[in-house]
């Protein structure tokens, strides 16, 4: 089944326009804010291997890092870019990589859905 996906989340990308000058210490100055809306995206968990021997994987705990999001293809305002930044859940996440685009399937030739991993802005 083509993405969106009807009972999907809405995932907002947070995008920044280009810049329109500099400020009078030379300093680049924030363009205008072009965020928008990804509705009917599946967003997963996405975990780290905790490093052999050491104190996570003696306790055996999994450390979630991030999500991996599955989302339309077909917005008007894709392709996303790897300056922009994704909120889900309320959560600001870094688009880590570039962002994959799965094309059509070759046996139904419905379009496949564009595949990013977000991870959680820390520090």
């Amino acid at each position: 089944m083509p993405a969106p996906y009807p009972f999907g989340e809405t995932v907002r990308i947070v995008r920044t326009g280009p810049s329109p000058g500099r400020d009078p210490r030379g300093q680049p100055l924030p363009g205008p804010d072009e965020s928008f809306d990804l509705p009917g995206c599946v967003v997963a968990p996405r975990e780290q291997t905790p490093t052999v021997g050491g104190s996570e994987q003696q306790g055996r705990d999994t450390v979630i890092v991030g999500w991996t999001v599955y989302a339309p293809a077909d917005h008007p305002r894709m392709p996303l870019r790897t300056t922009d930044k994704a909120r889900i859940r309320g959560v600001t996440c870094e688009i880590t990589g570039e962002p994959g685009d799965w094309g059509r399937n070759p046996f139904t030739g419905l379009r496949g859905v564009v595949q990013f991993a977000a991870d959680r802005v820390t520090g």
